[in-house]
């Protein structure tokens, strides 16, 4: 270590050190300021992928709420095939058929909503152009909602009767429908990106009446 002698009072040299780091004074520093920065570095990505992964649920959430209401507005405007078929065609937990007027150009569409490999998606096929009025088998599919955790045991449409909200019915519905049997339609979804992480799950649902099944006596 450096030093430098000067002459003290007594007229004897004393010797004062300079202060300094010796070689391994400065690695242990170096190291000790790597650790920090390691742990700051983990720490912050530990953050930002929490962050991010509530930000994402947060939009799959939203998502799927506008994803929900949208079907409800669909299901209130039920009415009679263009060909004379009933309204609702069939009812399971996980896939409904109504006609309705979806894009409101005086046509009315088979329109189907069904949940597949996590996604619940909505099939429309317009009425063909001939006499008398025919539905084809293809549909146009479009995407709803995704990351939908509903399971078997979890329904997407709870179906309801004149009683509501005492008496639900079977689950899925008789064929061909019962009008008493059908009267309202609960859609529920059930979302999470990620069933191994947290946030818990996000439930959406809404409750949408078939206001069109009056005039039908079965």
């Amino acid at each position: 270590m450096p030093s430098i002698s000067h002459m003290n009072g007594s007229g004897r040299f004393a010797r004062r050190f300079l202060a300094g780091m010796t070689l391994v004074e400065l690695v242990t520093a170096v190291f000790v300021m790597a650790v920090a920065m390691g742990g700051f570095s983990i720490l912050f990505l530990r953050s930002y992928k929490m962050n991010s992964f509530i930000l994402e649920t947060g939009v799959a959430s939203a998502a799927a709420s506008r994803g929900v209401d949208r079907i409800v507005a669909d299901l209130r405007k039920i009415r009679q095939g263009d060909d004379g078929s009933y309204p609702i065609i069939s009812g399971t937990g996980t896939d409904l058929k109504v006609y309705l007027d979806i894009d409101n150009d005086g046509k009315t569409e088979r329109v189907h909503y069904f949940l597949q490999n996590g996604s619940l998606k909505r099939g429309v096929t317009e009425p063909n152009a001939t006499q008398p009025v025919t539905y084809p088998a293809s549909e146009t599919v479009t995407t709803i909602a995704t990351y939908v955790a509903n399971e078997t045991s979890e329904p997407v449409f709870f179906y309801y009767n004149d009683n509501y909200p005492g008496d639900t019915v079977n689950n899925p519905l008789s064929t061909p429908i019962a009008v008493q049997d059908a009267r309202l339609v609960k859609v529920r979804l059930i979302i999470n990106i990620n069933p191994n992480k947290a946030p818990e799950e996000t439930n959406v649902e809404s409750i949408a009446e078939f206001r069109n099944l009056n005039e039908y006596v079965r």
